[in-house]
């Protein structure tokens, strides 16, 4: 049963995590109220152990290989036990790998042992046809019909190919980049980017307008825009609209069909597991099937049925079956595989109201011991860019820091937490709801603080040495 807690007569649950804000039943209430029960803080390691013990998706984390502290290069072994499991909140960068992938990979490079050439066209996972063997659950990530979704290449050949590698685009065609291609800033003083501001711009600029491309969780702040009004914006002005899914796939829920969203793509290594570098996607909606046609064409884009005759005379597949170009690299396909897999034993909404949860205790114990004191200013305090509405975020928590940022991800490190950091001041930290624990928030947590003392202490010895 999933937790569950009381306010005052009503009894929620997780079930009952609602996306909208104004939604009495938000994250910190649950908490709030969950911890009362249990008697104890919310900051209490209890309650992160009742809400793993309470969660319904908690065996999804045993498809995965979590590393070893002892196994990650930076760890300094006097600061952490070497063999507890890391803090591995760096899935928003390099997905942790499925258990399953070796057993697949294996058993393809066994046929291609024992049968050569003929592992084209044998077996369970047939070589030429091995990446439509798992385009359903694929379609089912992103919300879209099989015959709108691709697996091929890597994300940034997929927007090449689809004509909208937007600044590279504009220079091989002779255009003017600072003419032609317009970008949107958040506000003075603010770090996202506000969605009235997102459609002002379309309200004003659409008729000159040819291609609208956002993405659809930002990957420095990670905001997630809201791609159906975007959609429907720019649609109405007369524009394609297209997203970059790399960080919203397998992350948040996604309806690129009913949203009608005419094109987008995504990598498959971040919340999707494949691997570094791993088989990429690709979509366009139906209703474009005629009418877009790929400008760089592959054979693999011709038609399956008489792909082989080698007559010379192209049949394009319709839609994005015919943007494809060569035929799937077959080890890729399977790491791909073992974690659409895992994907496939739940559905992104039960993922995503954990995540809602998981994100929202792991701002919450930011909140509480790390809030800027304006009455203590010595005091180290974290600051959250990402938004705090649960409906313009995913899992990933962008932290910027009073302390020099490359200091505490230093000692973070040397703590065995996977996270990232990125320029000019910023640590993105993702607590995937795939593979990580409530318990694994507690304990970065707890992490944090001793990185903060050893980062400020390393700060103080800085100045008193060059006020020498």
């Amino acid at each position: 049963m999933p937790a569950s807690t009381v306010l005052g007569r009503k009894t929620v649950k997780l079930n009952d995590l609602k996306m909208d804000p104004s939604s009495p039943v938000l994250p910190a209430t649950i908490l709030e109220q969950t911890a009362l029960r249990l008697g104890c803080s919310p900051t209490d390691k209890k309650l992160a152990a009742y809400l793993d013990e309470e969660d319904e998706l908690k065996n999804l984390r045993e498809c995965f290989c979590i590393p070893k502290v002892k196994d990650l290069p930076p760890t300094d072994l006097s600061l952490a036990n070497g063999e507890e499991s890391c803090v591995y909140f760096a899935g928003n960068s390099l997905g942790l790998q499925p258990r399953k992938v070796k057993t697949y990979l294996d058993e393809e490079l066994d046929k291609w042992a024992r049968t050569g050439v003929h592992g084209h066209f044998n077996g369970q996972r047939p070589w030429a046809l091995a990446d439509e063997c798992i385009l359903d659950l694929m379609a089912e990530l992103v919300g879209a019909q099989r015959h709108e979704v691709a697996l091929m290449n890597g994300l940034t050949v997929n927007l090449h190919l689809q004509m909208y590698a937007v600044e590279s685009q504009l220079q091989l065609h002779g255009l003017d980049v600072k003419k032609c291609m317009l970008m949107m800033q958040p506000r003075e003083g603010e770090e996202t980017l506000r969605t009235e501001d997102i459609l002002a711009v379309i309200e004003k600029e659409g008729d000159s307008i040819a291609v609208i491309l956002f993405s659809g969780v930002q990957y420095y702040t990670g905001q997630l825009f809201d791609i159906p009004r975007i959609t429907k914006a720019g649609q109405e002005k007369g524009c394609f609209v297209g997203f970059d899914l790399a960080h919203a796939v397998g992350n948040v829920e996604l309806h690129l069909h009913d949203w009608g969203v005419d094109f987008a793509c995504w990598c498959s290594y971040k919340y999707l597991n494949s691997g570094a570098g791993g088989l990429a996607g690709a979509y366009i909606h139906e209703k474009h099937s005629q009418s877009i046609k790929p400008a760089l064409i592959g054979w693999w884009g011709h038609d399956f049925k008489t792909r082989f005759l080698m007559e010379n005379k192209l049949q394009l597949s319709k839609g994005i079956n015919g943007f494809r170009l060569s035929n799937p690299p077959i080890l890729l396909v399977c790491a791909l595989q073992a974690s659409l897999e895992v994907f496939g034993q739940t559905t992104m909404k039960a993922l995503r109201r954990k995540s809602i949860l998981l994100t929202g205790y792991l701002e919450y114990l930011i909140k509480h011991y790390y809030n800027e004191d304006k009455t203590n200013p010595e005091k180290p305090f974290v600051k959250i860019i990402t938004p705090s509405q649960i409906e313009e975020r995913g899992c990933q928590l962008t932290l910027s820091f009073s302390l020099p940022i490359k200091s505490v991800f230093k000692e973070l490190e040397k703590r065995g937490v996977a996270c990232d950091m990125r320029e000019p001041n910023a640590l993105r930290v993702a607590p995937v709801p795939l593979y990580n624990s409530f318990h694994d928030v507690h304990r970065f947590i707890e992490i944090l603080g001793s990185a903060i003392t050893s980062s400020k202490q390393t700060a103080n010895n800085t100045v008193l040495s060059g006020s020498y």
